[in-house]
């Protein structure tokens, strides 16, 4: 029986001929389409963090903590969601998947859109919105699955970083896109009449459209889920079982992996869901909404662009030079709010988080680069006497379910630190307490980079390549 025309029935990346002619266009296309896909995911995904800034300015009367709350829950539900669809690529197919996954988007950004209309709305209402915006979170598990597939080895990081980067852009999109769009009429009456917002903190009163904020991307949804189902492929060799891949629950290089990533990415999630509440709280007389968006935009970017730096030194060793940059980030942003006895300032503060936001990106780019050379370096001795062709396989396909396994342990730091920030607010009356938490922890992570991957003798200081037979 002949397979459709979208599905790849030959798919040889690490052969130059074939990679050439035929593997790059298709690739590169499928590379393209998964981006926008990727990007509105991460918008719908924390479009809480902007959300939620401006509830008490429009009439909602939630406390602080429970505000903290609504931006942590769709980090912890695209979290949970994401141990499932990391796994889902081999099983349904890249193209079938990602389709159906930007569709479901549609849900919470339609729910948002109603919801925040009336200030009457429960709060039990907002939570469960919340958790449903983590449908966005758990999609960029199977995009970087899905992606891995299609790349050889030497252009495997560059491509992950372009995926990923791209897609964690759309955090910053959405920060800079939802102030304009929420102050502008657009669809009305047919979405609903404005609200009135009044700033305690500079008093400035004004009509906003707060249903924007979920309505604005509903027609890039439908277009998204469009192009990927009619121009995406599936690749017939990329099909697995859930039990096939569950084996990387056995490997000690997942877990460990899943610690770093939970440093970088998990640092730039739980950033950028936090970043307008906290910066608004600390900093009430600066008009910071504004500007909050650069924080995501660089972490973005500085993971889009510095994949190649990764590639061509090794991404322990970039791994550890970014944790490294964190860790004095965190004390840039304890002496910008009055940690060490200084007054508090917004300048140092905010150039503080803009350095971890790029360290964060770079760390990103670096530890998925890190997986499959990881992989391929241990296949040798988990898989002794076997063909290496089937040794190649195996550890394309055992890297590809780490890839979006540790996507999803790494996403529960978009929980864990908007929480943090605000039960030390709660205790303490400011977040220096969950800075030094995040401190604490990010030396850990140079600890344990440099004892495994970092430091000679390593496991990928020395490695035994896997060879493509000729064919």
């Amino acid at each position: 029986m002949a397979k459709p025309a979208h599905v790849l029935s030959d798919w040889r990346p690490e052969d130059p001929a074939f990679w050439a002619q035929t593997g790059k266009p298709i690739a590169t296309r499928n590379l393209w389409i998964s981006v926008p896909n990727l990007l509105l995911a991460f918008a719908v995904w924390m479009v809480w963090s902007m959300v939620v800034a401006k509830l008490k300015l429009i009439g909602f009367k939630f406390t602080t903590d429970q505000l903290f709350w609504l931006t942590a829950l769709p980090a912890l539900s695209g979290a949970t969601l994401r141990i499932f669809y990391s796994f889902l690529v081999p099983i349904l197919g890249g193209r079938l998947w990602t389709t159906v996954s930007t569709l479901s988007l549609l849900a919470p950004a339609i729910g948002i859109g109603v919801a925040v209309q009336n200030p009457d709305t429960p709060y039990w209402v907002f939570v469960s919105l919340s958790l449903l915006c983590g449908l966005g979170g758990g999609n960029f598990a199977s995009s970087m699955a899905n992606i891995s597939f299609f790349f050889p080895k030497a252009e495997k990081g560059n491509a992950l970083a372009v995926n990923a980067g791209f897609g964690n852009l759309g955090v910053s999109v959405m920060q800079f896109l939802v102030p304009i769009v929420t102050g502008l009429a657009l669809l009305a009456p047919i979405v609903g009449g404005p609200q009135l917002s009044v700033d305690k903190g500079t008093g400035v009163t004004a009509q906003v459209w707060m249903q924007n904020a979920g309505f604005v991307w509903v027609p890039f949804i439908v277009v998204a889920a469009a192009a990927a189902w009619f121009g995406m492929n599936d690749i017939a060799s990329a099909k697995a079982s859930f039990a096939t891949q569950a084996v990387v629950f056995k490997r000690r290089h997942n877990w460990i992996m899943c610690w770093l990533y939970l440093g970088t990415f998990g640092s730039f999630l739980g950033f950028s869901a936090a970043f307008p509440l906290l910066s608004k709280t600390l900093f009430p007389h600066i008009m910071v909404l504004k500007l909050v968006f650069l924080g995501p935009l660089v972490g973005a970017a500085s993971r889009a662009l510095t994949g190649w730096v990764s590639d061509k030194f090794g991404g322990e060793h970039v791994t550890q030079v970014a944790f490294l940059a964190m860790a004095a980030g965190v004390l840039g942003v304890l002496q910008g709010v009055g940690a060490f006895g200084a007054s508090p300032s917004f300048p140092i503060f905010f150039g503080s988080f803009l350095w971890l936001f790029f360290w964060t990106g770079v760390g990103n780019a670096s530890t998925f680069q890190m997986i499959p050379a990881i992989v391929r370096s241990d296949m040798p001795r988990l898989m002794p006497g076997v063909a290496a062709d089937v040794r190649l396989k195996a550890s394309e396909m055992e890297a590809a379910a780490i890839v979006g396994f540790t996507s999803a342990i790494g996403a529960f730091g978009g929980f864990f630190i908007p929480k943090a920030f605000g039960d030390s607010i709660k205790a303490t009356g400011g977040p220096e307490t969950a800075l030094y938490i995040f401190l604490i922890f990010y030396v850990s992570c140079i600890a344990l980079n440099w004892a495994v991957y970092a430091r000679k003798g390593s496991l990928l200081h020395t490695p035994q390549p896997i060879k493509v037979p000729a064919e």
